[in-house]
Formats: C-alpha cells, sequence, structure tokens
C-alpha cells in the first residue's frame, strides 16, 4: 500500500508478492502525540448527542497516521531499508487530552523474485 509521498513499500504483511526479504534490518517505527482542542471538545460533546461523525477528530487522526507513518518511513530508509513489512498501528493515552499514535513495522531490504 504505497501512496505518492512514500518512496518505499509498506504493508501490513510479513511478504510483499513478487518479492523477496534478502535482508531484515528490524524494528522501525514513528510516532507523534496530539493534544485535543477544548472547543472542539465541547463541540464534540454536543454533536455525542445528536450522533454523526466528529470530522475535526476525524481530520486530527489522519494527519497523525500521516505523520507517524512518514517518520517510520524516514528511519527505515536511514536504516537502508527499501520497503517495510508488518506495518501495525497502536494509539495510547498520554495524559488527559493527549494521545500518541504509534507505527511500526519491520524494515527490510527486497529484491525481484
Amino acid at each position: 500500500m504505497e501512496t505518492d509521498n512514500r518512496t518505499i513499500p509498506v504493508v501490513t504483511t510479513e511478504a510483499i508478492v513478487g518479492k523477496r526479504i534478502v535482508k531484515t534490518l528490524g524494528l522501525v517505527r514513528g510516532n507523534t502525540i496530539r493534544a485535543r482542542h477544548l472547543g472542539h471538545d465541547i463541540m464534540a460533546g454536543l454533536k455525542n448527542m445528536v450522533g454523526g461523525e466528529i470530522t475535526d477528530y476525524t481530520k486530527m487522526i489522519a494527519e497523525s497516521r500521516e505523520e507517524a507513518l512518514d517518520r517510520m518511513v524516514a528511519q527505515a530508509i536511514a536504516s537502508g531499508a527499501n520497503a517495510v513489512v508488518g506495518l501495525r498501528f497502536a494509539t495510547s493515552e498520554m495524559m488527559e487530552h493527549a494521545a500518541e499514535l504509534l507505527a511500526y513495522g519491520t524494515a527490510v531490504v527486497i529484491e525481484d523474485d
């Protein structure tokens, strides 16, 4: 699932069809910690009463995910990788109104089969 802003393949699987892993370089990760805005929390609370998507939070999570992915890819490239396999995401609450989003996977060197 390569995107335009990434220069290497990043996949959730442990292998890439048509490629063979010739070297495993190890764990790579990227994270970001974001704090929610009090004003957005009030609006989200109101939206919660009537239902529907909370678009400010959807946008914040999407931006956080991309930032974490970009940081992970940068670490992979710096380690000499040309792909990342086994991509996963994790989140954790760091403090009230702030959460971390972590992207992690295994940096590898791949070649054509």
